[in-house]
């Protein structure tokens, strides 16, 4: 009886030297675990590394494009016979002629005349897009009483409207800046009604109660909610503008890209034809990721807040 009590006691005596060695053991592993993370973390952010991912994002941003533009080189090439390949030529011989219309001064010409006319005629829908579409979104009564108008106009397609144009403004820039400025101004306008429309009301109730005056309240909440909205429409309305001048000038007019292709392909030559239809596709490239830093610019705020 007294060999088992005295069994009993040694084991109760031990085991808290049985703890120790455990948790010791535990913290020498978490100690040599977290000794390992700083060493990983500097891997991840490595300049290699970050080379590395920013590779492979720009391949998998153009492999595509990359891909048609070697289906064009090739495919009309090895895959057309050569009475089709006259209407769709080679890649190079298109860039051959674009070099040519550059070396001649005939793509600068039209391209600032195409570029004049849109961004004046983007630029008028801008202002009047946004500065209306404010004011229709605050007040709930003008809203109610321009909507159906706005609808009716909204669906008419801007191209139905060219000869009207051109009967009310003749054939000369007047029609052309209008009628950009017509196809761009309803998406400006509708998005930036949405844009003020969906601005959370807890926001708009919080800053009333902080005592911000109407101006206050649009600067501080109700713009900064809306500009992703916005510059969608901004974006709609930019691609808008470049399609249907092009259509325009294809009509009427003696200078421009769109008068560049139509005169092209009257004139039977083709890769000038396509070097302004790549011309054109480059050009509304350009603008639309001119207006994706524009907007990035003016959301800082809402990336800064989603990172925290």
């Amino acid at each position: 009886m007294s060999t088992a009590i005295l069994h009993t006691t040694d084991e109760i005596i031990d085991a808290p030297d049985a703890d120790a060695r455990t948790a010791t053991s535990t913290a020498a592993g978490g100690a040599s675990t977290s000794s390992a993370s700083p060493p990983e973390a500097a891997t991840r952010h490595s300049p290699v590394v970050r080379l590395t991912r920013s590779t492979g994002r720009v391949l998998r941003r153009t492999s595509a494009l990359a891909l048609f533009l070697l289906l064009w080189e090739f495919g009309t090439q090895y895959l057309l016979d050569p009475g089709r390949r006259v209407f769709l030529p080679p890649l190079h011989e298109v860039l051959a002629a674009a070099w040519g219309l550059i070396e001649r001064g005939q793509l600068q010409q039209h391209l600032s005349a195409s570029l004049t006319r849109s961004v004046i005629g983007f630029g008028v829908a801008l202002v009047a897009g946004i500065g209306l579409g404010l004011v229709v979104a605050w007040y709930d009564g003008l809203r109610e009483f321009l909507t159906p108008l706005l609808e009716l106009f909204r669906n008419t397609a801007a191209l139905a409207l060219l000869p009207v144009f051109v009967l009310l403004l003749g054939i000369g820039e007047a029609s052309k800046i209008s009628i950009v400025a017509y196809a761009s101004f309803f998406p400006v306008l509708l998005n930036t009604i949405a844009g003020v429309r969906t601005v959370d009301p807890l926001l708009v109730r919080a800053a009333r109660s902080l005592g911000l005056s109407s101006l206050q309240l649009f600067q501080k909440v109700v713009l900064p909610s809306a500009v992703p909205t916005i510059f969608t429409g901004i974006r709609m309305g930019g691609t808008a503008s470049i399609l249907v001048l092009i259509a325009a000038e294809m009509v009427g007019a003696k200078a421009g890209l769109g008068y560049l292709i139509v005169n092209a392909q009257s004139s039977f030559q083709i890769p000038d034809m396509y070097a302004g239809i790549l011309t054109v596709s480059v050009f509304g490239l350009l603008v639309n990721l001119l207006l994706v830093r524009l907007e990035r610019h003016f959301s800082r705020w809402r990336t800064a807040a989603q990172g925290h």
